[in-house]
């Protein structure tokens, strides 16, 4: 699958090409290869994390938030949830609530960025009143998708606290 160290960087890399068929193709790559083995993915997840909040493609913020969402998740490997926790998630956290505001932002991208903003919580306590907020206004007139995921959140949010 990787052959060597740099191809998953040029991978992510590629994500950001001009031709956005090429862009998207490259990011469902990448989220193949971080869901078939996360620990390929490991040595260049701060990489991916610091390239974010450039993601421009709109078929690539989906495969983009639901890596992140894979890597901040409780079945995620212990080292990779450990590592996490060591990186600066900011930049991420902002651009998964930008995607959930944007209107443009496609469903997939909101219902995967609004399950890494719940996955983060707890690291950034400040995050669930803001999500909280955001799904409530979302689910008014949401999709199936935004409601079934929406209540899901929401039901977690309220038993956490």
């Amino acid at each position: 699958m990787v052959e060597n160290q740099t191809d998953l960087k040029d991978l992510i890399d590629i994500t950001f090409h001009p031709d956005k068929v090429v862009g998207f193709r490259a990011a469902w790559v990448s989220e193949n290869i971080c869901l078939a083995d996360p620990m390929v993915f490991f040595p260049y997840i701060a990489y991916f994390v610091s390239r974010i909040k450039e993601v421009t493609n709109p078929g690539c913020k989906r495969h983009y938030a639901k890596i992140i969402m894979h890597l901040t998740e409780k079945k995620a490997p212990l080292i990779i949830r450990k590592y996490m926790k060591g990186l600066d998630l900011e930049p991420a956290v902002e651009q998964c609530f930008d995607w959930m505001i944007d209107p443009e932002v496609l469903v997939a991208v909101k219902v995967f960025a609004s399950e890494f903003l719940f996955n983060v919580r707890d690291r950034y306590p400040w995050i669930a009143a803001e999500l909280t907020e955001q799904l409530q206004f979302l689910m008014r007139d949401g999709s199936m998708a935004i409601q079934t995921r929406g209540k899901k959140l929401l039901q977690g949010l309220k038993s956490n606290k």
